[in-house]
């Protein structure tokens, strides 16, 4: 008698595993299909910046103009842009906006400062001077 007992909880057991383990899996599948659906929101989504430049001499500007890969994006150059100089561009995914202004002045009064605007705002802003003046402004992707 014991025996039969003992067959029918360890079967009664053995079936809320197999229910138990099927269900995290079902739980897991649903974390999964998220996380990849959160991968291909941060890899396709566009989203739009502006660049802006202000300064003195500045001589080329090189940016990030959409296009290519986070790690090989599409670079374009302005030379010698008309100041304040402003470009509004979309980017996608992770690739990081980025715009650099250089300047060159004999006389050491060569000056540049640099914006990148997401929605209205600063998400990053940089400035430099001297003789050959560089003022990189680079950021974080804004929909990460």
């Amino acid at each position: 008698m014991h025996r039969s007992i003992r067959t029918a909880v360890c079967a009664v057991a053995a079936v809320g595993l197999v229910f138990g383990l099927s269900a995290c899996s079902e739980v897991s599948d649903a974390a999964k299909d998220k996380a990849s659906d959160s991968v291909d929101k941060a890899v396709n989504e566009e989203y739009e910046v502006t660049y802006e430049v202000t300064g003195k001499s500045i001589d080329s500007i090189q940016f990030a103009a959409g296009g290519g890969t986070a790690t090989n994006p599409k670079l374009e150059t302005v030379d010698k842009p008309a100041l304040p100089w402003k470009k509004t561009v979309t980017l996608r995914g992770i690739l990081p906006p980025s715009v650099l202004p250089i300047a060159l002045d004999a006389t050491g009064e060569a000056a540049v400062t640099c914006k990148i605007i997401y929605k209205g705002k600063p998400i990053a802003e940089e400035s430099g001077k001297g003789l050959g003046a560089a003022g990189g402004c680079v950021a974080v992707s804004p929909i990460v």
